[in-house]
């Protein structure tokens, strides 16, 4: 059965898309910790700003598509071991096809092709999961102990390198700022963004609601409306990355 998330949590997790902001309640002036995600702005210029993935006020008319399947890296590095052709494009990628000595990382693969999905906003995250276990099994340290310190030093970078990858696309707010990283936008930490103010209303009227929250019955209610509203911003954003009908400078 699926896992429930405690209504306080899955709050934080859905309003706070970017994290905890200290910010003036319109209408009592009084300072609360709010989330610094944004409200849907209708046009599809503005979806970005859902979650605070594009700082508002930057125009563009660049028009950015992500859903192509993403690249492997195209070069052919030699073994380190054995000195034969080990491109990461034969078989599994990690282990060199003549002598099956462990390779170095990749620097060239991207998080999607390394858990073998589209460079997409939309992911299967079950078949990710199988991914991930897929290549702990290749590469974890654990089961490199009887081999040589070159072999352990790889095991330990791939191993750090899938954990990274699977944490950045198992959540819709990184996958997505990973997506805009890889077509060479980033948003700098500590950007100040404009809070809509409905959004914001929208965010401190469902705290109301927690706070005066009595029984069973109505935090189930509270999480009923958050989760609709997660996945509201999920699908519009998921297809504004599909469609690419949003705009970047």
């Amino acid at each position: 059965s699926e896992s429930r998330i405690p209504p306080r949590q899955f709050l934080s997790q859905s309003a706070a898309l970017v994290g905890p902001a200290a910010l003036s309640n319109p209408r009592t002036g009084d300072r609360r910790e709010v989330g610094r995600g944004q409200m849907w702005g209708g046009r599809t210029g503005a979806l970005l700003r859902v979650w605070s993935l594009w700082p508002a006020g930057v125009l563009g008319r660049r028009p950015l598509s992500c859903s192509a399947a993403s690249p492997a890296g195209n070069s052919s590095p030699q073994c380190w071991n054995c000195g034969g052709p080990a491109s990461p494009m034969r078989g599994d990628g990690f282990f060199c096809p003549q002598c099956r000595a462990l390779q170095p990382p990749d620097p060239t693969r991207d998080y999607f092709s390394l858990l073998d999905c589209n460079r997409a906003f939309r992911v299967d995250t079950a078949k990710l999961q199988t991914r991930y276990q897929e290549l702990q099994r290749l590469v974890h340290p654990d089961f490199f102990s009887q081999r040589s310190q070159t072999e352990k030093d790889f095991s330990e970078k791939h191993s750090t390198l899938v954990n990274d990858a699977y944490k950045t696309l198992l959540a819709p707010l990184s996958r997505g700022l990973y997506l805009l990283k890889l077509h060479g936008v980033e948003i700098p930490e500590g950007t100040d963004y404009e809070m809509d103010r409905q959004f914001l209303m929208e965010i401190m009227e469902i705290n109301e609601k927690l706070a005066e929250a009595q029984s069973e019955a109505a935090m189930k209610e509270i999480e009923s409306i958050v989760r609709a509203k997660q996945k509201e911003l999920t699908d519009n954003v998921s297809r504004a990355f599909e469609q690419g009908t949003f705009f970047i400078s």
